[in-house]
This record gives structure tokens, C-alpha cells and sequence, in this order.
């Protein structure tokens, strides 16, 4: 898959098949119009294209921003869209003055000039351009003049799906990360830098690895203990991983904490991903360390029972 920073300069695209949108999670529901365009793509011997905007329009506008954190970063966006199948990725500079753009500016500078479109796919109700003023009805009307198919993907098959992105965020904000998984069709993960911490978990048994994401948008799941599976440098470890301010031992910043098993390597500056299988508990405030430790011992055989299953 190839990444297109922008898209003045694109070359190559043969026979584009085409949709657009932010995609964040790439959940089933995304996973549809995926699906569709790889379709449309092998029936006409051309390449599947996304054109997506980053950053996020809301974090330019400015419209509710700093309540929106993002279930993928770009390059999570990417990896998971090249295993899907994807040819390539259209990354447009969302800026205030592409805001002001209209439809039919985007329609003829990057469906048509840039990429040569020969069919367009979007989602059911999927607006575009200045005040969300273009649609499909539009595109319909016009497809013989733009010079490309256009296909909606149906209202009836979005809602059997019945998945939103607001939905799994909202299900990750309270731990459900099991609802999420349903949704996405796979376990949602972070990805950050191992980095020094305090290491309290080593003196009552339990060393951990912090884990710190660089994305301040990126969503973390809620504060509690997870069984979950980390990949470090290519290699899958099970694991359990708190989130939280750890009231125990008088923290005091949130940390995201891994306690892996069975491995005592040195990772300091390594990049470790981390896929949430199930929530164990909520965070909690023990009277002592040994209290601490007991539970921790709980948790890991918890943990150790869902990941072997």
C-alpha cells in the first residue's frame, strides 16, 4: 500500500476506485465500503484508493475538540487499512481554507484531476464540501458529466451493521472493550514508547513496563485492570496492564502499566503495542502494598484464564 502525502502530485493510480472519509477505527462498518471498493476495483482491473483527512476536521474547527479523542492514530489507521487490502492512501491537509471549499471544488480538484476517479463509493448520508452540501443525490445527477460510477453503500446494510465510531468510543470510555471488539472485528490496541518509571511493581513483585502514548488524542480505555496481549519487536506476550493514578501507592499522574509474563528483558525506548482482551476489575485503593500484591496475583490468574482460553 502507498501512503500519498497530499495529493497535487499523485501518479499511477490505475483505474481508481474510490471513497472518502476520516475512517477512524476502521470499524465493520468502514470494513463494508472497504470491502466493496477492492470488489469494484478486481471487475475493472484498477486500484483501490481512501481519500482521508488529517488531522481531524472537529480539531480544526474547532467544534467540540477537546472532547473527541481518536481511536486511531494515522499510522494505525494505515496499518490496518493495508491488511485490509487497500492500494492506496489519499492524505489531505484538512485545513480552515479546505473547510471553505465547496463540493464541486472537490469534486473536480482531487476525485477528478488528481486521481482520474472511475467509480466512487461512499457510505449512506455521507455529506462533503462546505457545510456538508454534497451528496450522493448530486453526484448521481452529475456522474456522466464528472466521467465516473458512482455507488452508495445502503442505509439497510449500514444499520445491520449498526456501528458507529461514537458508539466504541463510548464502549472503550467505560471499559467495554469486549463491545469494541464486536464492533471493530478486533481488539483494540494502543501503541507507545516503554519508558523509566517509578518501579514500585518490582518491589512487591509485579515489575511493569510504562507505557507512554506520544498521541494526546489518542482514546485510552478506563482507568482498571486489563488482561490484554503485548507485541514487542515483532514478538506476542500476554500480559496485564493497570490504567490509572494507583491511589495504593500515592501516584500521582495517570500511568499505563504492563506487567508481562513470563519475560525480564530490558525495553526502555522500545515501541510496545497493546491489544485489550477484557477488563478485569476497577481500579481500587488497598490499604498496603502486601494487599496490593495479593491482588495482583488474583488478577494474573484471572488474566492467565482468558488469555489461555
Amino acid at each position: 500500500m502507498i501512503v500519498h502525502n497530499g495529493y497535487e502530485n499523485l501518479e499511477g493510480i490505475k483505474n481508481a476506485v474510490v471513497t472518502i472519509g476520516t475512517f477512524d477505527g476502521i470499524h465493520l462498518g468502514h470494513q463494508e465500503i472497504i470491502s466493496r471498493i477492492i470488489d469494484l476495483a478486481k471487475s475493472i482491473n484498477g486500484e483501490t484508493a481512501l481519500v482521508t483527512f488529517w488531522p481531524h476536521p472537529r480539531y480544526v474547527l474547532g467544534k467540540n475538540k477537546d472532547d473527541l479523542k481518536l481511536l486511531t492514530t494515522f499510522d494505525e489507521k494505515a496499518e490496518i487499512l493495508e491488511q485490509l487490502g487497500l492500494d492506496h492512501i489519499v492524505r489531505v491537509n484538512f485545513t480552515k481554507e479546505f473547510s471553505h471549499w465547496t463540493s464541486e471544488q472537490f469534486i473536480q480538484r482531487i476525485i477528478i484531476s488528481a486521481l482520474h476517479t472511475k467509480r466512487l463509493v461512499i457510505g449512506y448520508d455521507h455529506r462533503f464540501g462546505k457545510d456538508r452540501e454534497g451528496g450522493f443525490d448530486h453526484l448521481k445527477q452529475h456522474s456522466d458529466q464528472y466521467g465516473f460510477q458512482v455507488e452508495e453503500i445502503s442505509k439497510q446494510t449500514i444499520d445491520d451493521v449498526g456501528i458507529s465510531s461514537t458508539k466504541i468510543r463510548n464502549a472503550i470510555e467505560v471499559g467495554e472493550v469486549e463491545l469494541a471488539h464486536d464492533f471493530l472485528g478486533r481488539f483494540y490496541e494502543i501503541n507507545g514508547e516503554v519508558v523509566g518509571g517509578d518501579k514500585i511493581g518490582k518491589t512487591i513483585g509485579f515489575p511493569t513496563a510504562n507505557i507512554q502514548i506520544p498521541e494526546s488524542y489518542k482514546l485510552v480505555p478506563a482507568d482498571g485492570a486489563y488482561a490484554v496481549i503485548t507485541q514487542i519487536k515483532g514478538k506476542e506476550y500476554k500480559a496485564m496492564l493497570n490504567i490509572g493514578f494507583r491511589p495504593t501507592v500515592n501516584g500521582k499522574s495517570k500511568k499505563i502499566e504492563a506487567n508481562i509474563f513470563d519475560f525480564d528483558q530490558e525495553i526502555y525506548g522500545e515501541n510496545i503495542k497493546v491489544s485489550f482482551i477484557k477488563r478485569l476489575r476497577k481500579e481500587i485503593k488497598f490499604d498496603s502494598k502486601e494487599e496490593l500484591s495479593n491482588q495482583l496475583k488474583k488478577d494474573k490468574e484471572k488474566a492467565l484464564k482468558i488469555l489461555n482460553a
